[in-house]
């Protein structure tokens, strides 16, 4: 499922500090800088270096000064960004790149996007004809990128690869939920560098899965950081971070898109910056020890999504907080036992059920059956929920829930088929 890891997984080993060591640029260098007349800085001493050791054009270029049409794009050609992601929520973030690169002053152009090969669809099954591509790659289709400037590599090391960008002469790479690690070789391409946009507040939940992290462990405020890339995994300069509050209710689908959209826009708004050196790589950013302490989001595994009702260390409100992390994929799932008021305990089946929505339970108003079932460990059935006790002395109440091999339904509905039953908490086998 590449759609679910939103992230790189570099297992990056160092970071370089200065943005030029680790690379003696070769002839290739000089050649592919070989381009139409564009001064970018107005001196000609300080501008010969770049990111990643790739110097700028500007010391050669000429020592007269530009007029203003030529960076207009008189006689110069747009700035060339080349934009790498896969699934739906990168393709939303490239769709407000091209909006931004079609308007009529742009000073830049979407010229390749890359994107991972599409998977295929039928899970073990025959499928025909060749898998569909990602929702990047559809997308750039669809904005009129030429076929053989979508590029879908099954790793980002490839030399063919890594040749067809060095070719291209790229001022900037941005990358979304891309999902393949990218090499120093390929990060030394970009004459300006790599942005990245990443849904969590930087230094804070770097990896894999930073939304579903950041809701599972209850913060109060998240956001979307648009960094500089470096070999070290979401470790680069800071360029723009935005801050959401939450309130407690959001879920992870919804919220990843969201955050994705405003780094978009972050991005957007921050390229004049990028384009003219004001926002440079080593010049114009906040390193990121600057912002605290740095954590990791590591990818979420189909063996977390069993919630425990039984565990000491989970209190209802973190219990609550998973539901809403693991919403989408892969999604929480509990274990009941159920029989029939007739039935002796022994009797109950077990039921799994996935869990779609949950909120907190108060302790109930004069309801006399809460500390009855608690002490029973059974599981409250009201009209629009179930109210199940959890280990630390709080509920969480089951609003909207899946039940084996049918569609989401609200608890209201579920609870329904119910009537003479009695549901318990699965006690698990280690307690």
């Amino acid at each position: 499922h590449h759609h679910h890891h939103h992230h790189h997984h570099h297992h990056h080993r160092h970071l370089h500090r200065s943005p030029r060591s680790g690379h003696a640029p070769g002839p290739s260098d000089a050649a592919r800088h070989r381009r139409p007349l564009r001064v970018i800085a107005t001196t000609t001493t300080s501008s010969a270096r770049g990111v990643g050791g790739v110097r700028n054009v500007s010391a050669r270029a000429s020592s007269s000064s530009p007029s203003p049409s030529d960076e207009e794009g008189g006689g110069a050609r747009k700035h060339r960004l080349v934009f790498l992601g896969t699934p739906d929520v990168a393709a939303g973030a490239l769709s407000a790149i091209f909006d931004a690169a079609e308007t009529p002053d742009a000073a830049f152009e979407v010229h390749a996007v890359v994107s991972q090969p599409g998977r295929p669809r039928g899970r073990g099954r025959k499928s025909s004809g060749p898998p569909p591509p990602s929702p990047v790659a559809a997308l750039a289709a669809t904005r009129g990128v030429p076929e053989d400037l979508i590029l879908c590599p099954v790793k980002a090391n490839e030399d063919d690869f890594l040749a067809t960008l060095r070719a291209m002469d790229v001022d900037l790479m941005v990358t979304a939920a891309y999902g393949n690690f990218l090499p120093q070789r390929f990060l030394d391409i970009p004459r300006l560098g790599t942005l990245n946009i990443h849904p969590s507040l930087l230094p804070q939940f770097r990896g894999a899965a930073p939304v579903q992290r950041a809701l599972e462990a209850g913060v109060d405020v998240t956001g979307v950081s648009v960094a500089y890339t470096v070999l070290k995994m979401d470790a680069g300069p800071v360029l723009r971070r935005i801050e959401r509050p939450l309130l407690g209710d959001e879920k992870h689908p919804e919220l990843l898109e969201e955050l994705f959209g405003l780094g978009a826009r972050a991005l957007v708004d921050a390229l004049p910056d990028v384009w003219s050196g004001a926002a440079a790589f080593d010049a114009g950013t906040t390193p990121q020890e600057s912002y605290g302490e740095a954590s990791h989001a590591a990818k979420v595994s189909v063996e977390e999504s069993e919630l425990d009702f039984c565990d000491g260390e989970l209190s209802a409100r973190r219990l609550h907080d998973k539901v809403r992390g693991f919403a989408g994929w892969p999604g929480t799932k509990a274990t009941f036992a159920v029989r029939k008021e007739t039935e002796a305990a022994a009797d109950a089946k077990e039921v799994s059920l996935k869990i779609v929505t949950t909120r907190v339970g108060g302790e109930g108003e004069g309801e006399g059956d809460d500390a009855a079932a608690r002490a029973a460990g059974t599981v409250v059935i009201r009209k629009d929920c179930m109210r199940v006790p959890c280990a630390d002395g709080g509920w969480l109440e089951i609003t909207e829930l899946q039940p084996p091999g049918k569609k989401a339904m609200s608890a209201r509905d579920y609870v329904n088929g119910l009537k003479g039953s009695v549901v318990a908490v699965k006690k698990t086998t280690t307690s």
